[in-house]
C-alpha cells in the first residue's frame, strides 16, 4: 500500500466560539486522487488552507510529507482554489511566464511551455490578450494551467471544471487524467459526482467539519447500502441543500 503523503490527525479549527472542524483525521496517500467533498461550508476550504499553513489550526496536525508545509520545502505542489487569483491587466502570455519563472523554470522555458498549453486548450490566439479581456471560462484554463505548470507531484484542484460546458469540461478531466498517470497526488474538491466516480481513488465527505463517510467509492457505497454518491450526497445534506448547490 502507497504510503501516505499528507496526513491530518485531531484537527480542529475554531474561529471565535464557532467551531469549524472538529477533531478531523485522513490521510491521502501518495499517488492516489482523493475527493474532499461537501457542501458549501461543511469544511473543505478551512481544511486545505490550514494544511497550505494560511491557516494556523487551533489543535491538532496537518502535515505534507511528514511535515508542515512550507513554500520551500520538498514537494512541488500546485494549488488552483476556488477564488481565482491572476494580474488581470496583463497578458495572458505575460502572466504564464512570470508565474513559470516563480516555479523555477527559465523564461524560454515557461513561454514555450504555456504557448504549448494554449495551443492545447484552444488559447493561443489570446496569448497576448489581457486577462481581463478573457471569458471566466478561458480565465480558469489559464489558471489551470499555471497550476500544473512544472508538473507538481501534489495538485489541489477546488472546483477546477466549475461553469465549463461538456466540451471543455471533458479536455480539463483529460488533462487532470493525464497528471494521474504520471504519478501526481491530487487532492479533488467538487461537487461533480460523476467526476468523482471518474477520477478519485478515495473520497472524504465533511458535514459541520466533521466526516460524514470516509474509504474507497466502493466501501461508502456499500455503507449507504449501495447507493450513488449523488444518492448519499442527498442523504446527509438532505434534498433541499443539494438543489441550493446545483
Amino acid at each position: 500500500m502507497n504510503s501516505s503523503l499528507i496526513e491530518i490527525k485531531d484537527f480542529t479549527m475554531r474561529f471565535g466560539s464557532t467551531t469549524v472542524i472538529d477533531k478531523l483525521s485522513f490521510d491521502v496517500k501518495r499517488g492516489e486522487t482523493f475527493g474532499l467533498l461537501g457542501s458549501n461550508g461543511s469544511g473543505k476550504t478551512t481544511t486545505i488552507r490550514a494544511l497550505l499553513g494560511i491557516y494556523q489550526p487551533t489543535s491538532g496536525s496537518l502535515t505534507i510529507d511528514g511535515a508542515p508545509y512550507r513554500v520551500d520545502g520538498g514537494v512541488k505542489l500546485g494549488y488552483l482554489p476556488e477564488e481565482r487569483g491572476l494580474y488581470k491587466k496583463e497578458s495572458v502570455i505575460d502572466v504564464m511566464v512570470y508565474f513559470g519563472q516563480l516555479k523555477g523554470l527559465s523564461r524560454v522555458e515557461a513561454h514555450d511551455w504555456s504557448l504549448k498549453y494554449l495551443r492545447r486548450v484552444e488559447l493561443e490566439d489570446k496569448a497576448t490578450t489581457r486577462l481581463d479581456k478573457l471569458s471566466g471560462g478561458q480565465q480558469q484554463k489559464v489558471q489551470l494551467g499555471i497550476t500544473i505548470m512544472n508538473d507538481p507531484e501534489l495538485l489541489i484542484l477546488d472546483e477546477p471544471t466549475k461553469g465549463f460546458d461538456p466540451v471543455n469540461r471533458r479536455l480539463l478531466m483529460t488533462i487532470i487524467e493525464e497528471h494521474q498517470k504520471a504519478g501526481a497526488t491530487v487532492i479533488f474538491v467538487t461537487h461533480q459526482m460523476e467526476e468523482v466516480e471518474r477520477l478519485c481513488d478515495r473520497i472524504i465527505l465533511l458535514k459541520d467539519g466533521n466526516a460524514r463517510a470516509y474509504g474507497t467509492i466502493k466501501a461508502v457505497r456499500k455503507e449507504f447500502n449501495g447507493a450513488s454518491l449523488d444518492d448519499i450526497f442527498i442523504k446527509v445534506y438532505g434534498q433541499h441543500q443539494q438543489e441550493e448547490i446545483a
